[in-house]
């Protein structure tokens, strides 16, 4: 590598929020606004009333997303998921790692700027807060490195108790999540002392996430999450980033008024360092595609402003592929993405077609252990099975089971079975078969597992007879 081209990738051997000691560099940015930001507000802010409406909207009874894994319930949809059904959920990430790794394939990190919901917190709504009470960045320095007064001491407690709340907030929207909105109102109205462990749970959730968004902040992306990390691995030259237009923006200088840039031989980029100001996580887009870069796109709305306010071109900073920006022609899909989309689409559709065919009722039908036929008479033989019967909708059923292939009789020990919402229950059952209908030392019966009178699953057994 030669010595100026190590120059210019000097800055990837640190992390811009990490001084040479070690210490951190707090960042500081300026508030922006613009067309992206505007886009990105209305995008986050209707992602979070879905956020905290969810755990109030039920689907036939059940909330439409619960993932409580004490009692193991899962709900998606409305439908009850139990630890049966964790191929499913299995598969569901499958589907969930390609579908990161095909976005990311094609769009870079756009679910970092857009929908991550550190990014939608921290810019939309406790950044945004912050500006209210500690004023812009300039002020924010300045605030930061004022004594303690009653003045600064007064701001601190404003902001951190809004924080505070905010973050309780968000803790109990989780926790309802995982335990239920039910479950959730019963904690709050009842004796704090019959719900010690959930209000520690609480109170922890609470603490983390005031710590996260007051203190830690950018750090989450840089220095825990690791998809940033991941991008270095999934993006190729065609991948759209938050990209500078190296081509058309170097060499950097200062704008003067009724200047011919390009006779001067001057590039577009003014190096009025906007972009660098108003990043969260304190990089300079200029030096290129970077691990702490989350495409906020807060960099080309301050870019775009001032390409206007001096009537340059606009979009030196914006959407594009690093072969888009070398070769200046239209994005497209190559063929890496097209296969990672077809990979996406089959998981997804074996998903799908999981879920749709799932059965309300699952059955397993077995022997019981070390027994073989009996004979109930010189014409009858009986053979006893254990029925283990799970019930994953949250309404009860009366389970009966019915031979189908018509070789046999079947009638469960005690009765038919009643099944409450999410039981599962054990019960002996026994068939029976005339010697006409023995077919060897074991014949197939087709046995059908009826809720009433809907057939909700079929189960082949080997009834064992004395082979004649």
């Amino acid at each position: 590598m030669s010595e100026n081209k190590r120059f210019e990738e000097e800055f990837r051997d640190k992390i811009s929020t990490v001084d040479e000691k070690g210490k951190r560099v707090w960042v500081y940015p300026k508030k922006q606004l613009g067309k992206y930001f505007s886009r990105r507000a209305v995008f986050s802010y209707s992602l979070l009333a879905i956020l905290f409406a969810g755990p109030f909207i039920k689907i036939n009874g059940e909330p439409i997303l619960m993932m409580n894994v004490v009692e193991r319930k899962f709900v998606i949809f409305g439908q009850i998921f139990w630890p049966a059904d964790f191929f499913i959920f299995a598969i569901g990430m499958i589907a969930f790692v390609v579908l990161v790794i095909v976005f990311t394939v094609v769009f870079g990190r756009l679910f970092c700027g857009w929908v991550c919901p550190q990014t939608i917190f921290m810019e939309m709504v406790f950044r945004r807060i912050e500006y209210w009470i500690d004023g812009d960045w300039k002020q924010q320095k300045k605030l930061n490195d004022m004594p303690w007064n009653r003045y600064k001491i007064s701001k601190r407690l404003l902001k951190w108790s809004i924080f505070w709340f905010i973050s309780f907030i968000i803790a109990n929207t989780l926790l309802a999540y995982i335990i239920g909105i039910d479950e959730l109102k019963l904690i709050v109205t009842d004796n704090p002392a019959n719900h010690v462990s959930s209000l520690v749970a609480m109170a922890a959730f609470t603490t983390v996430f005031f710590a996260v968004f007051t203190w830690f902040r950018e750090q989450v992306c840089t220095a825990v999450c690791p998809y940033g990390r991941l991008q270095g691995v999934l993006l190729d030259k065609n991948s759209i980033l938050v990209a500078y237009d190296k081509i058309r923006g170097e060499g950097r200088a200062k704008f003067r008024k009724n200047e011919d840039r390009k006779e001067v031989g001057k590039g577009d980029c003014i190096d009025c360092n906007q972009c660098v100001n108003v990043c969260p996580t304190g990089i300079d887009i200029r030096n290129g595609t970077q691990m702490e870069c989350i495409n906020c796109t807060l960099c080309m709305d301050a870019c775009d402003y001032m390409m206007e306010n001096v009537g340059l071109e606009k979009k030196l900073i914006r959407y594009d592929s690093e072969e888009g920006l070398r070769t200046r022609e239209p994005w497209k899909l190559t063929k890496r993405a097209k296969a990672y989309i077809v990979l996406m689409l089959a998981i997804v559709g074996l998903l799908v077609t999981l879920i749709v065919s799932r059965s309300e009722i699952e059955a397993t039908l077995l022997r019981v252990s070390g027994t073989s036929y009996q004979t109930v008479d010189e014409n009858t033989y009986s053979n006893i099975f254990v029925a283990t019967v799970m019930n994953k909708t949250n309404e009860e059923h009366n389970v009966r089971l019915k031979v189908l292939s018509d070789n046999a009789t079947v009638e469960f020990i005690g009765g038919d079975l009643s099944l409450q919402s999410g039981a599962k229950v054990k019960r002996e059952f026994i068939v029976k078969m005339n010697r006409s209908s023995v077919d060897g030392t074991r014949t197939k019966v087709k046995i059908g597992i009826y809720s009433g009178e809907e057939l909700m699953e079929t189960e082949t057994i080997d009834f064992f007879g004395p082979g004649f």
